[in-house]
């Protein structure tokens, strides 16, 4: 099954690459800021410059996402650790159409919250390393519990695929999940897979290329609080992040977080480590009040989606 509204013709057959020449990334964007990303990602032990474009694989453990990690990549692949961590890291490539990919397998996590170094690894790669396509592949059979971490990758950035994974193991359970609905409510491709038998990965392979060169445009899904309450806290907090921090890549995702208490997005704030931003905001933390957001005040939590 094709996602909807993916172009009809599919692009020509992977070919995995061990180590992809360096040549400038292929974005729109200038010069200057391609640099930076590529700063960014370098930090994060990614090397960016290698390829035209960067995707990130994202997923609850026991999905399948190794599955689909090899299967698009091949054997050919580099295993070493994050930076700073004991976190395992995977990444490979692969060729198509004449431009190279780089995937990075990001730690299985539950959530995006930074409750645990995988979490917080996960979470700081899609913020500040800014992948141009991120794979969230979820189970089928799980959909309602996988589909937390999607609308939590849909909060930082738009340019997702899902990958419908173990839709065999589904159909073995007598559930049927409509692929096609799904993709119109996130407002990006879903793609149906049974990747242990190789099912899906073309299609999976045309959604990368399709929402990494901008063939197919994505109306994510965002969620509605529908709080007033919230929105009155949110708003400050996110003007003087674009104040303090200019070039932030999404002050909305930091300010639900610094509200939800995650401690370690507050201590990033007050030390100036916010992705590759450091250096330039270490001189001006003391003015974001950061104290504030350790009150005693419950969490928020969104009350309705739409």
């Amino acid at each position: 099954m094709t996602p909807n509204s993916l172009p009809a013709s599919a692009p020509a057959p992977v070919q995995p690459v061990a180590q992809p020449a360096n040549q400038p990334a292929a974005h729109g964007a200038c010069a200057t800021c391609v640099h930076a990303r590529h700063d960014a990602l370098r930090r994060l032990g990614v090397r960016a410059e290698a390829a035209d474009f960067v995707v990130a694989l994202l997923g609850n453990p026991n999905t399948g996402k190794s599955t689909v990690f090899n299967a698009l990549t091949g054997l050919r692949q580099h295993v070493g650790n994050w930076p700073g961590k004991t976190v395992s890291r995977a990444e490979g490539a692969f060729e198509t159409d004449g431009k190279k990919y780089r995937i990075v397998d990001l730690p299985g996590c539950y959530s995006l919250c930074s409750s645990s170094h995988h979490e917080e690894i996960a979470r700081d790669f899609i913020l500040f390393g800014g992948p141009d396509v991120t794979v969230v592949v979820v189970d089928a059979t799980r959909l309602e519990r996988n589909l937390v971490i999607v609308l939590q990758t849909l909060e930082i950035t738009g340019r997702v695929v899902v990958a419908l994974n173990l839709m065999d193991e589904a159909k073995r359970r007598g559930l049927s999940v409509d692929a096609r609905a799904l993709s119109r409510r996130l407002g990006i491709p879903v793609v149906p897979m049974a990747a242990r038998h190789g099912k899906g990965i073309d299609d999976l392979l045309a959604a990368i290329v399709s929402v990494a060169t901008g063939a197919y445009e994505t109306n994510p899904h965002r969620v509605h609080y529908g709080n007033g309450r919230l929105t009155a806290r949110l708003e400050p907090i996110m003007r003087q992040l674009e104040q303090l921090f200019p070039g932030l890549p999404n002050t909305r995702w930091v300010a639900l977080r610094l509200l939800d208490k995650d401690h370690s997005m507050i201590q990033a704030v007050r030390e100036g480590t916010l992705g590759n931003i450091e250096a330039m905001t270490a001189r001006v933390m003391p003015r974001l009040d950061t104290d504030a957001l350790q009150d005693d005040q419950p969490a928020l939590v969104p009350e309705e989606r739409s």
